[in-house]
């Protein structure tokens, strides 16, 4: 259904039928209509789709204000502006003042591409999960943004949407049920736990193929909200296995990692392997070349998973360590 459509294109298209039943809706951005692509939204509700200018931190306290009066406002710009650029006002304006706002950061980790480094936010997900009272969403494909967006309306409080633009490989169908804080089990098995987030479930899919040719069965699980995480979900699957790997579009300090990892370290210790961006600024580049670059692609994720379970079978006590930094230098 959603085969070769951007995911811009599906976000745009969903609050727009959402703000055709819901008047409390409204669509602000910091002069990136365009490539968010709520560019039409500003013809279709002239009212209630704005435009702030270059002015980000602007953006959010207008968002705050009109949220104070009942409004369910839905500012976007690229990651970095989205999370770094306005992070007091977030903390001040939305959190601590509880006002129902939705962010959403377009582009997040490698996929800024030829945007470049100032563009390529490897540290969104840490900001915000230290903020008290953010959910944070990414997700994996068209299919879970459409069953999505009405559950982050209902939601009442702010959530900071991690929002890959343009196609993605479709990993759930028309009958998939949604749940905001429930990860979704996407593989079982029982020799490694697999827990990806965004981009990088397709990654791991593939290399769930690659495993299972190794005669290794892994389970892949997508956690698509890092925060709050689904704790019962992690906790289970890691008891199964006993050997865990995570993989993340973020840099593995205050992500995905982190978060697992905080968990297992309190309730059940296992062997933990990072796949995804250790301590590193971006660059100028294409998806695939990052990928490569990083060592987040399906073979980086079998090496991690195959690493753990030797690990697992030689009763090594501790956690797995991740990859020294200087290895994305």
């Amino acid at each position: 259904m959603y085969e070769n459509v951007e995911m811009r294109q599906v976000f745009s298209n969903e609050l727009g039928k959402i703000m055709e039943r819901d008047e409390r809706v409204v669509c602000i951005d910091a002069d990136l209509a365009r490539a968010q692509g709520t560019l039409g939204l500003r013809q279709q509700f002239p009212d209630r789709a704005f435009d702030v200018g270059v002015a980000e931190q602007n953006m959010a306290s207008v968002a705050a204000g009109l949220a104070a009066y009942g409004f369910i406002p839905f500012i976007g710009s690229f990651t970095p502006f989205a999370t770094r650029r306005i992070c007091d006002q977030v903390a001040i304006s939305i959190t601590y003042a509880k006002r129902n706002v939705k962010i959403v950061g377009l582009d997040p980790g490698i996929s800024a591409e030829l945007n470049g480094g100032t563009h390529m936010s490897m540290e969104d997900i840490g900001v915000m999960r230290s903020i008290p009272g953010m959910v944070i969403f990414e997700p994996v494909d068209c299919m879970q943004l459409v069953k999505a967006m009405p559950e982050i309306v209902r939601y009442d409080g702010p959530i900071y949407i991690r929002l890959f633009r343009k196609a993605v490989p479709a990993i759930f169908h028309e009958d998939y049920q949604f749940d905001l804080f429930k990860a979704d089990l996407i593989k079982a098995g029982t020799d490694v736990s697999i827990f990806a987030s965004g981009i990088m479930v397709s990654q791991a899919v593939s290399a769930c193929e690659i495993l299972r040719g190794k005669g290794i069965n892994a389970e892949l699980i997508n956690i698509h909200t890092i925060k709050p995480i689904d704790r019962k979900a992690v906790i289970e699957s890691a008891r199964k296995t006993g050997a865990v790997v995570t993989c993340e579009n973020h840099n593995i300090i205050g992500g995905l990692n982190s978060a697992v990892c905080e968990i297992l370290a309190e309730d059940f210790p296992v062997h933990v392997k990072a796949v995804g961006v250790k301590d590193h600024f971006g660059e100028v580049a294409k998806i695939d070349y990052l990928l490569a670059k990083y060592k987040m692609t399906p073979g980086d994720i079998v090496d991690a998973a195959v690493e753990c379970i030797n690990r697992k079978t030689r009763g090594q006590s501790g956690f797995c360590s991740s990859s020294e930094p200087s290895s994305n230098h």
